[in-house]
């Protein structure tokens, strides 16, 4: 069964070289994001980028207690996840990947940022949602 992506509430972090549309994590019904261990979550991001750049790269953290703890994700080359390389001005795309949740993981709320920078290493978005970690 599927469950329908619903666009998230989310805090922007300094996107300065584009602008977000859209944020969906699915499966995600409601607010707070539950993140089951051992399970995977399929993460759409839309944004237009307001640069051109030739690369991208993704950053992700898991931010507790004002800490950055970086979470490893499958595929950071943001090229390799949806978007159309090299990245035109005024154009948008659809960032697509995957955010593994650890059976290792703690149970605990903690909120994930998500980057994607460009070969500037300028954010060309940064969200932040708040999850809460279960079994």
């Amino acid at each position: 069964a599927t469950a329908l992506a619903e666009p998230l509430r989310f805090v922007d972090c300094g996107s300065v070289d584009g602008s977000i549309r859209e944020v969906n994590v699915s499966p995600c019904p409601t607010q707070p994001c539950l993140l089951h261990k051992g399970t995977s979550y399929s993460i759409n991001v839309t944004f237009a980028s307001k640069i051109e750049s030739q690369g991208s790269k993704a950053r992700v953290y898991g931010e507790m207690l004002h800490v950055d703890i970086p979470f490893p994700i499958p595929e950071p080359d943001g090229c390799k996840s949806g978007i159309h390389c090299p990245i035109q001005k005024g154009h948008s795309y659809s960032y697509l990947n995957k955010l593994p949740v650890k059976s290792e993981y703690p149970s605990i709320k903690l909120i994930v940022k998500w980057e994607l920078v460009d070969d500037q290493d300028q954010m060309l978005f940064c969200w932040k949602i708040p999850v809460q970690i279960t079994s």
